[in-house]
């Protein structure tokens, strides 16, 4: 049987996807370098905006504020972020632990944007990068992997803005049915394609837990909650790929 968070959520499924926030995304014949460096490849592609409170407080600008954009080719969703934050913090060393709570750029993708929980599967993935540039999620063990074979991740601090990093990320796709003890391939991208999408910021200013959690999309909270997204694709956006 249903918890009454996971009923909650289904019933909240359609109305989501009504409300998600929705854009195209461009392609790109060049690749950009994963070097958390400007580029010109990347002004074909549009920002957009960080600024919902998922978890924890509303920061004051100084504390954090973030944009991003994207472009793709048939290998790879490029993400390119663009974040302000005044104190950069990894304080668990093992990758593993609490990755949650330090400083971490989260990039969440249903690979055909079909929805549904994902906790303990990989019809969704929520990658938690951290600063040392590895990725973490839920496997269907219910415990964390390391998934760095799934991105490349560089960030740079900007030295105009020394608060501020800019953080590129190139992401493949995997198939629904992607499991941690038989891993599939990953799927090329065409034009036309839909996915799911969403980004967020774990940020820490030196407490024992994040004070910050904020992110790209706007949703209903359920059972007083918008930390959700590591559970259902039902709160993602839904990308277009575009050629």
């Amino acid at each position: 049987m249903f918890s009454g968070l996971l009923k909650s959520l289904l019933m909240a499924s359609f109305l989501s996807s009504l409300s998600a926030h929705a854009f195209d995304v461009t392609y790109t014949s060049q690749a950009p370098v994963i070097d958390g460096a400007q580029e010109a490849v990347w002004q074909q592609a549009s920002w957009h905006d960080m600024p919902y409170l998922m978890d924890g407080t509303l920061p004051e600008k100084a504390d954090f504020t973030g944009r991003y954009r994207l472009l793709w080719d048939e290998s790879y969703l490029y993400l390119q972020a663009e974040i302000t934050d005044d104190v950069l913090i990894d304080t668990h060393a093992d990758p593993l632990e609490r990755y949650w709570d330090d400083d971490a750029l989260e990039v969440f993708v249903d690979g055909d944007a079909s929805g549904g929980i994902h906790q303990f599967n990989h019809s969704a993935l929520a990658y938690h990068i951290g600063l040392d540039n590895q990725a973490a999620d839920i496997g269907d063990d219910e415990k964390a992997h390391l998934y760095n074979d799934h991105i490349n991740s560089r960030w740079k601090r900007q030295l105009d803005a020394p608060n501020t990093i800019l953080w590129e990320v190139a992401i493949k796709r995997y198939p629904n049915d992607y499991t941690d003890t038989a891993p599939k391939a990953p799927i090329p991208l065409e034009s036309g394609d839909v996915m799911g999408f969403m980004l967020a910021y774990c940020d820490n200013d030196g407490s024992e837990v994040r004070e910050h959690f904020m992110g790209s999309h706007d949703f209903a909270a359920q059972n007083g909650s918008k930390n959700l997204g590591f559970i259902t694709a039902d709160v993602f956006g839904k990308i277009t790929l575009k050629k």
